[in-house]
């Protein structure tokens, strides 16, 4: 007997390093293993819209993802790729109209006309300044460029969804499922709105464009609540389309979701265990058809020690088709409809996110909740109500704080289980766009870039001009450059100063007597700068370390994310600081870590203890402590109580010699 089975979802991996000829090889290797979707990874320059050769795109380039400055770059990214028949999901933000501009001149390279296209841009740019970092310009006419995209796409790509309203990093940054569900929904209401309000969709039409909005979410750990937070998405959704925006056509009002299940609750102790937990997180998002997923990419078992390699990527592709065809799971309706535990606990998520969003309204929407610093604080907040429960064991983390005893992990043993980024890759990257600026024809480029700033001071639609300046050879850089001059750039709110702390346990007050006695000794309040060099902006770890300092007694100094070493250094000396953390998570660890040593010396304060906390391989710390870093603390090191003392008595030390 044939029994009919639903069609799967999207498979996926997220991938890009190096350079566009290497992931290059990548997609169409993984193409040939039975990935059906693409999902593109760009390093942070390329996120940040800088050029590979700009001061601060220094160690960065090819780190996390693919550097992609020009057209060139993007035909070669997709060399033998026929857009026309693929659908691609492109990571970006802050410059995503950019980056589709180049993905759809290189499609009209090919020959393909633009209402064959499919794919996604995330282009959610309030994450950003909530916990990805990844913002250019302040939050107005951002939204406004995410507009722009909106109407554009509609009319154009009208297969295109022109934003992923994405709740993944929120769980990244700590938030419960109930402000997952409040800050997400609250983006989407926002770009809506804005839209609506642009003028630039005819009311009639306004329901198609509805219906291209989609969402990515995170699934953690705790599937039962995860199955009952994404029913709660579909049904808010559906809510909010119906009786905000009077959507009456049922397609247009579906919850429309990718996934990448957690990264953050994967360990570097036991990476072995992390196979288990992507396959539980796996289930939240496609066991309830109701609210399956529409497309799925898994991380691999190892992120939480570097950059996964083509054969870790494959294994997580073989899960998904595992589950799609060697399970009954597709044959069935909703396994969970009817269920009274079910219906409990997702009446009780959409009452929190009700909540949650009523007070986000109150203060006129996302974008005052974000520029007031409210959204900012919260997370940080839950992220360290979450980080203190880990540390007093209130929370398992199998191979962390229980059952941490056990064999070695033959995974790991050989090459260190990553893949590592040859550091000639950005020379090679930085050459390549110098050849580019040389051969193209600099008045044609140049009169694009005059095109593109007059769309955007007039406040005209921003994509056809990116698409010509595409085509006229223009860089990610100079396209940056140039809206950076018309909208200007912005620093977002850190959450830190008025984040409220959690409980942390007799060893905080033990640290905080420390600190006491050592700031009496010394005359003056131990100070502590935390640093975040380069242009990683995942600073969750860096405002959980900036709030347990000040906790234990420290006066600390944060600016925030996205500073060169020079400022770093500066900051040092003008703030008389005792002690200098960097955190750095995109891998670019060693040159921007040797850099700030260097500045260090050549200022002459070279005395004072530099601390580095990152994912850090073992080989990469031995040639960081023989640099001169001090202490090295990565993953491993979840107890911020132990890492607080051990600054205290570092700073000790340091005095007394």
């Amino acid at each position: 007997m044939t029994v009919q089975k639903d069609r799967p979802w999207l498979f996926r991996t997220y991938s890009g390093h190096s350079s566009a000829v290497e992931t290059n090889k990548l997609f169409r290797t993984n193409l040939g293993r039975g990935q059906t979707g693409l999902s593109v990874a760009f390093d942070l320059p390329t996120q940040t819209g800088y050029d590979s050769d700009h001061v601060l795109s220094r160690g960065e380039v090819g780190k996390v993802g693919v550097p992609i400055s020009h057209l060139g770059d993007m035909e070669t990214l997709f060399n033998e790729i026929p857009l026309n028949k693929m659908n691609t999901s492109m990571t970006i933000n802050a410059p995503a109209a950019w980056q589709l501009a180049l993905y759809i001149a290189t499609a009209e390279r090919q020959g393909a006309a633009r209402n064959e296209l499919a794919g996604t841009t995330q282009n959610d740019i309030i994450k950003e300044y909530l916990s990805r970092g990844t913002y250019i310009f302040p939050p107005e006419p951002s939204l406004k460029l995410i507009t722009d995209i909106a109407a554009f796409t509609y009319r154009e790509i009208p297969k295109w969804n022109p934003m992923n309203v994405c709740s993944y990093h929120l769980q990244e940054a700590g938030a419960t499922p109930e402000q997952e569900l409040a800050y997400a929904l609250a983006t989407g209401i926002a770009v809506l709105d804005s839209l609506k309000a642009s003028g630039q969709v005819p009311d009639e039409d306004f329901p198609r464009v509805v219906g291209r909005i989609s969402f990515f979410v995170n699934a953690g750990i705790r599937f039962v609540t995860e199955i009952c937070k994404m029913r709660a998405f579909t049904e808010l959704w559906d809510e909010i389309c119906r009786e905000r925006y009077g959507v009456e056509e049922e397609k247009y009002r579906r919850f429309r979701y990718g996934v990448q299940v957690n990264s953050l609750g994967l360990t570097e102790q036991q990476p072995e265990n992390n196979v288990y937990r992507i396959l539980l997180e796996m289930l939240a998002v496609t066991l309830s058809k109701n609210a399956r997923a529409r497309a799925v990419q898994l991380p691999a078992w190892n992120e939480a020690l570097g950059l996964p390699r083509p054969w870790d990527q494959q294994w997580s592709l073989r899960l998904q088709q595992i589950m799609a065809y060697e399970t009954d799971l597709l044959e069935y309706g909703d396994l969970f409809d009817g269920s009274a535990e079910v219906t409990r606990k997702v009446e009780e998520l959409k009452e929190g996110a009700r909540d949650e969003l009523a007070r986000i309204d109150e203060m006129g929407g996302s974008i005052p909740a974000v520029e007031t610093g409210y959204m900012k604080q919260k997370l940080v907040e839950s992220n360290a109500t979450r980080l203190a429960a880990i540390e007093a064991g209130e929370q398992t983390v199998v191979g962390v704080n229980k059952f941490a005893e056990g064999e070695d992990s033959p995974l790991t043993a050989g090459d260190g289980a990553i893949l590592t980024v040859d550091p000639a890759a950005e020379a090679e990257q930085i050459e390549r766009l110098k050849a580019w600026r040389d051969q193209r024809d600099s008045a044609k480029a140049d009169a694009a870039l005059e095109e593109l700033k007059s769309a955007a001071k007039e406040g005209r639609n921003i994509m056809e001009p990116s698409i010509a300046a595409a085509h006229a050879g223009v860089t990610t850089g100079e396209w940056g450059t140039a809206l950076r001059e018309v909208f200007g750039e912005y620093r977002a709110p850190t959450g830190v100063g008025g984040a409220s702390s959690a409980k942390h346990g007799d060893q905080l007050a033990d640290v905080r007597t420390k600190v006491d006695a050592l700031s009496d000794k010394m005359g003056r309040r131990v100070k502590m700068l935390v640093g975040k060099p380069g242009l990683d902006g995942h600073s969750n770890g860096a405002e959980q370390i900036a709030v347990r300092a000040r906790d234990a007694g420290m006066e600390v100094v944060y600016e925030g994310i996205r500073l060169t070493p020079a400022q770093i250094v500066n900051a040092a000396l003008e703030e008389g600081v005792h002690v200098i953390g960097l955190s750095i998570l995109s891998g670019s660890h060693i040159p921007l870590v040797t850099e700030v040593l260097d500045r260090m010396k050549e200022a002459e304060i070279n005395d004072i203890p530099l601390v580095v906390g990152g994912i850090i391989p073992p080989e990469d710390e031995e040639v960081l402590v023989k640099a001169g870093v001090s202490r090295i603390y990565t993953p491993k090191d979840y107890e911020i109580n132990a890492i607080m003392a051990d600054i205290a008595n570092l700073v000790e030390e340091t005095e007394a010699a």
